[in-house]
C-alpha cells in the first residue's frame, strides 16, 4: 500500500524534470565555449534564428495565398438571449443584472440581445437590453413594457 500524500513528501515523477542547462560554463561542463551553438553563423548569433513563417528563402505561406476579407473595426457583438430562456429570470423585470443572475449572460457590463425565439410567458419590464423585432412584439403583446 502507498504512503499517504502529505505536503512534506510531495515530489515530482521521476524523470519529469530536469537540471536547467548551465552553458558557458567550462570545457568539462560540455557546454563550453560556443555553448552548444557550434561555430558563428545566424543560429549562433544573439538573437539567431528566424520567424515562424520562414521557409529557407522561398516565398513564404502567409505571402504566396491571396488574402481575402475584411474586418469591420466597428463590430459590436451581442450577447444573445431568447425569449424562451427568459423564464429562468425570476421576478418581471429583464435587466442586463438579472440576465447575469439567472446566468443567461455571461457579462453585466457587456451589451445583451433579447431575440424573439420563443414566447413571452408573463408581462416583462425590460431595461437596458436591446432587443429584435420580434421579441418587442411578443413583449408587448404579453402586456410588457420597453423602457429606455
Amino acid at each position: 500500500m502507498a504512503d499517504k500524500i502529505t505536503l512534506s513528501n510531495l515530489a515530482p515523477s521521476p524523470g519529469s524534470t530536469q537540471p536547467r542547462k548551465r552553458v558557458g560554463r567550462g570545457p568539462g561542463s560540455g557546454l563550453g565555449k560556443t555553448s552548444g551553438k557550434g561555430h558563428k553563423g545566424h543560429k549562433a548569433r544573439t538573437g539567431g534564428g528566424t520567424n515562424p513563417g520562414f521557409e529557407g528563402g522561398q516565398m513564404p505561406m502567409y505571402r504566396r495565398l491571396p488574402k481575402r476579407g475584411f474586418t469591420n473595426p466597428f463590430k459590436v457583438t451581442a450577447q444573445v438571449v431568447n425569449l424562451a430562456d427568459l423564464k429562468k429570470v425570476s421576478g418581471t423585470e429583464v435587466s442586463p443584472e438579472t440576465l447575469y443572475s439567472a446566468g443567461l449572460i455571461a457579462k453585466v457590463d457587456a451589451r445583451a440581445k433579447l431575440l424573439g425565439t420563443g414566447d413571452a410567458d408573463r408581462a416583462y419590464t425590460v431595461r437596458g437590453v436591446t432587443l429584435s423585432a420580434s421579441a418587442r412584439t411578443k413583449i408587448e403583446a404579453a402586456g410588457g413594457s420597453i423602457e429606455g
